[in-house]
């Protein structure tokens, strides 16, 4: 119900009626998961440099439709973010223009469930570009992959720590690695982790956030 009102109301904000779609029934069994790379954590005064996406499709990753793109930052990026994303200025020569990097990626995800790791912050950066461009944040639903991996892991107490490190939780799945720093490589990696808790994660709850 609260989240029916909250949709009414961003729906009431839209600037462009023509992203009206965002608000419809997703498509069954379709996914879209995505990763974002940026100047800092943020989101208020970081910065998105790239953009990898891809759509889950009756649990499979439809590869022959990825959304790789990186996007033009508002000032030069220091040395110091590079260590941590490794995007270099020549990766942004011909890097897009924010409006356009953002509009294309919503007519990429559509009404689709967001799946991510630690998907909130990518969410919040995005959304601080579609508030501008559009009037409103995201609407979509969020799936957050460590949410749904802590739901799997048998505890002898609620107090036990669980490691929700990416690394630790490729490596517990056994997914292999196909490389870090990449927008698009991570979500893939995000992608194969879903796939792999799915139905795990629906037998013990809804993973649904947002």
């Amino acid at each position: 119900m609260f989240k029916r009102l909250i949709n009414k109301f961003r729906r009431n904000s839209l600037k462009d009626k023509n992203y009206e779609y965002l608000f419809n029934e997703p498509p069954k069994d379709e996914y879209v998961c995505l990763d974002c790379e940026t100047t800092g954590l943020n989101p208020k005064k970081d910065e998105i440099l790239s953009i990898g996406a891809v759509i889950i499709k009756k649990n499979k990753i439809i590869m022959r439709d990825t959304f790789n793109i990186f996007v033009k930052p508002s000032k030069d990026i220091n040395s110091e973010s590079i260590k941590i994303h490794q995007i270099r200025p020549i990766d942004l020569e011909n890097a897009k223009d924010p409006k356009v990097a953002i509009l294309q990626l919503l007519d990429f995800i559509g009404s689709r469930p967001i799946i991510g790791y630690y998907i909130k912050f990518d969410i919040a950066i995005i959304s601080k570009y579609t508030k501008d461009y559009i009037g409103i944040s995201l609407p979509n639903h969020q799936i957050e992959v460590s949410s749904m991996y802590f739901k799997t892991k048998k505890r002898h107490s609620e107090y036990e720590f669980v490691d929700l490190k990416f690394d630790t939780i490729m490596k517990e799945l056994d997914i292999p690695e196909l490389g870090k720093h990449d927008a698009l490589n991570d979500a893939i990696m995000t992608s194969m982790i879903f796939l792999k808790l799915k139905d795990k994660a629906a037998a013990n709850t809804t993973f649904y956030t947002g």
